[in-house]
């Protein structure tokens, strides 16, 4: 891998794959490595984090959008927004423009173009949540309901 853009592509195939078999994440980065493919360790990291977090960022992905469950979303688009949610709410190492920029990039073209204006607001109302000073230490249900992230 060359380039972040391309790593966290594939580490949205990984969780898209996930998705749609209903396998867990780490699971299937297993049999990735295992067939010999390469994972770099930013893929890694992100694959591990969403699936850790999983059910804390489904919440929070569903208490920004508004008029959809997470369940009724396309599995790309939800997929593209668990990656970018994760990388807003645990990897400061991110910044904010980035997470978002990139998530609407990979929706567009992964997706639709009305699938990257949708992950733009979703992802604007998450990050207009967090606090700018946290250490990465996500949004829990509080914060997401209280608005105090």
């Amino acid at each position: 891998m060359s380039s972040r853009r391309q790593e966290r592509r594939l580490a949205i195939e990984i969780l898209f794959q996930a998705d749609v078999t209903g396998t867990d994440g780490r699971s299937v980065l297993a049999g990735w490595i295992e067939s010999g493919r390469q994972v770099s360790a930013f893929a890694r990291e992100l694959v591990e984090g969403v699936t850790d977090h999983l059910t804390e960022l489904d919440a929070t992905i569903g208490a920004h959008s508004e008029g959809w469950t997470v369940e009724r979303m396309a599995s790309v688009d939800r997929t593209v927004l668990r990656a970018a949610a994760y990388e807003l709410a645990f990897d400061r190492a991110v910044p904010v423009g980035v997470a978002i920029d990139e998530a609407v990039r990979a929706a567009k073209d992964l997706s639709t173009d009305d699938s990257g204006r949708f992950v733009n607001g979703v992802l604007g109302k998450i990050a207009s949540e967090l606090d700018p000073g946290a250490t990465g230490s996500g949004l829990g249900p509080d914060e997401v309901e209280s608005g105090n992230g």
